[in-house]
């Protein structure tokens, strides 16, 4: 059987100006079956067009702070600069994805993104802008391979089903998260002081986003290599 070929969302360094990628994303969905390829930052629309028909899903992957001016909002002292050209090529990806049905997994920034193509909004840094009912760390120090706080699953979404338990101990390393969900959107789980950690949409056939890390645990945890699993066996058709 052919091996599903997944495009990943470049990180992008400013420094440097240069592309670069965390070997968790790509090894992850390598030993779920799959072949990671890494997009090019600028894309033309015939170009996307193009790759797109050579690629079965699409990772969105953690990195920049997305620009609060795409939910409406300007940009707060604690906001990180965004990567305009980035959000262009996510924007581009995403939209092509849902158009064709194809499987979409967002990590981190990649779930924010993904809330906020859908009008959702985000609060731009948690410690100034969010108190919940619960004091928990999201922004974990190193290492990034264990779990720091519980999410709780949502019994009706497909990440229970997947993994057959009502909570899931989790890495965390954020400070942006989902404000108001975007329409179209479903959460999927919690964290304990009440942020959305996990959404998908109900229309289509694998459009997931999880806030936290698997590609840093899914060595040590079942359950995230099940997530890298459940995404690759999506981008096979049937």
């Amino acid at each position: 059987m052919k091996k599903p070929i997944v495009g990943v969302i470049p990180l992008y360094d400013d420094e440097r100006e240069s592309i670069w990628m965390l070997p968790g994303y790509l090894e992850g969905l390598a030993e779920a079956g799959a072949i990671p390829v890494i997009l090019p930052m600028r894309l033309t629309s015939g170009e996307m067009a193009q790759l797109d028909g050579m690629l079965d899903g699409y990772l969105l992957t953690g990195g920049h702070d997305v620009n609060p001016g795409l939910y409406g909002e300007v940009a707060s002292p604690q906001c990180g600069a965004p990567c305009d050209a980035r959000d262009r090529l996510e924007r581009a990806v995403y939209e092509k994805a849902c158009e064709k049905d194809k499987p979409v997994l967002g990590i981190c920034r990649g779930l924010q993104f993904i809330n906020v193509l859908h009008g959702g909004t985000l609060y731009q840094d948690l410690p100034t802008q969010y108190q919940g009912g619960v004091c928990l760390e999201h922004r974990m120090p190193p290492p990034y391979d264990r779990g720091i706080h519980a999410v709780q699953l949502e019994k009706e979404s497909p990440l229970y089903r997947l993994l057959g338990q009502e909570s899931l101990l989790v890495n965390s390393y954020h400070h942006q998260a989902v404000k108001d969900l975007g329409e179209g959107l479903e959460v999927m789980a919690r964290a304990q002081d009440g942020l959305i950690e996990g959404v998908y949409r109900r229309d289509k056939r694998f459009v997931w986003g999880v806030q936290w890390h698997p590609e840093f645990s899914y060595k040590k945890e079942e359950s995230q290599r099940k997530i890298f699993e459940a995404f690759v066996k999506a981008c096979v058709l049937e």
